[in-house]
Parts: structure tokens; C-alpha cells; sequence
């Protein structure tokens, strides 16, 4: 189920019917408080999110998202005006998973929401990652350090998960960008040095594994 959070009726019909013509099941809402009372009954595999809406804008909802337990690692692609850079930049840092320019294509946003599905979905396989006292499940999708569980958004996540597969491999922040964000996105960097910030805090003790190379991005090290 993909949901669909836009005002303008006309565009909010035309993406229903080309996911539904595309295989995806898909609901549409007009605003926030719409969308909030479609999440107490079911939880979508993505959601694509207008930031100009009546009432919550969409980063607002965006960051309330990422702040609740339940919806954290729900995949957002956020809906901007064309040449709003801010609210891209702003979008990322909240841990939006991807961004449309309007007026986008309907088969762009399909390819744009199947890439992403692939992203969130192939991952949740594989062995156990251990460094020291820290612990990513990517089967059960969990991260707990000392045995203690830590909530983590979708794309603090995925830079652990890549982190820790790739233990003393130096990632520059355009790396880190393409890979995590899997865009062509070629704004402010500094968007990685947010997640890694607030990821490093979230870890306690375990965050010093990711040091900063500087000059060059940022590296994991620890004892096996």
C-alpha cells in the first residue's frame, strides 16, 4: 500500500491510478490529519509527501514521522516545488528517502518509488553485524547496543548498515550520498554530517566507532 498525501485532487487522482495501473495498491489524503488517521489502521510500504499542504506542512509531517517509533522506517519521498532547494535540503536532513520536483512525470515517480522499495526491502536479509557491543539485526531490522534497543530512522539505519559491512573503508559524503540516498542529489553535503551527528548520539559509547577522516568523510573502526 502506498499512500498518497496531496491537496490538488486532479494530481492526487492521476498518482493513484498509475500506482494502481502499475500493480501498487495506493490511498490518497488531502493533509496531515488525514494521513495520521489512515496510520492508526494500517502501515503503508511508502509514502509520498507534498511538503505545500493545508494545515502540517509536509516536513513537519515529515519529522513527526521520523520522531514516532511506529512510522520511523516508513519510506518518504517528499513532493517539492520546482527549484526549492531549501526544502530539499531540509527534506534530506529530516530523513526524507527521496524527493520529486513538480510537475514530475507519473512514470518517473513510479521508477523513482520502485528504487527506493528496492533499497528498504533487499536489505532486510543477511547475517547479524557485530562490532564491540554494538549489534545491527538486519533480518529483524534491529540495532541495540549493550543488548539495549536503539530506534534509528530508515536512513541512519542504512549508513550504519553500510558502515558496518564495510568496517575501515573511508566513505566520502558524496559516496555516502549516492549509496544511502541512491539519488543524483548534488546539494549540501552537509545533510550527511547531520545523520552522522545525530546517529553518533543515538549510539552512546558505540558512536566513536564512526570517526571522521578529515578532508576525506568518515570511516567505522572497532573491536570485532
Amino acid at each position: 500500500m502506498i499512500f498518497c498525501v496531496e491537496d490538488d485532487s486532479s494530481i492526487r487522482d492521476l498518482m493513484i491510478y498509475a500506482l494502481n495501473s502499475s500493480g501498487f495498491e495506493a490511498s490518497g489524503f488531502t493533509n496531515g490529519e488525514e494521513l495520521w488517521q489512515a496510520l492508526e489502521e494500517q502501515k503503508p510500504q511508502l509514502i509520498m509527501l507534498d511538503i505545500m499542504l493545508p494545515g502540517e506542512d509536509g516536513l513537519t509531517i515529515l519529522k513527526k514521522l521520523r520522531q514516532k517509533s511506529s512510522t520511523s522506517d516508513i519510506p518518504v519521498i517528499m513532493s517539492t516545488a520546482k527549484g526549492a532547494e531549501y526544502d530539499k535540503v531540509i527534506g534530506l536532513d529530516l530523513g526524507a528517502d527521496d524527493y520529486l520536483a513538480k510537475p514530475f512525470g507519473m512514470m518517473e515517480m513510479i521508477s523513482r518509488i520502485k528504487a527506493v522499495l528496492r533499497r528498504t526491502t533487499s536489505k532486510d536479509s543477511g547475517k547479524t553485524l557485530c562490532i564491540g557491543g554494538l549489534e545491527l539485526n538486519p533480518q529483524k531490522h534491529t540495532v541495540t547496543v549493550g543488548g539495549e534497543k536503539v530506534q534509528l530512522t530508515l536512513k541512519e539505519y542504512e549508513l550504519l548498515r553500510l558502515f558496518m559491512e564495510n568496517q575501515g573503508r573511508v566513505f566520502t559524503r558524496d559516496q555516502l550520498l549516492e549509496k544511502v540516498w541512491d539519488s543524483d542529489y548534488v546539494g549540501e553535503t552537509r545533510t550527511i554530517d547531520v545523520h552522522i551527528g545525530t546517529l553518533r548520539t543515538k549510539l552512546g559509547a558505540c558512536g566513536e566507532y564512526i570517526e571522521t577522516v578529515r578532508g576525506v568523510g568518515y570511516r567505522m573502526e572497532g573491536d570485532q
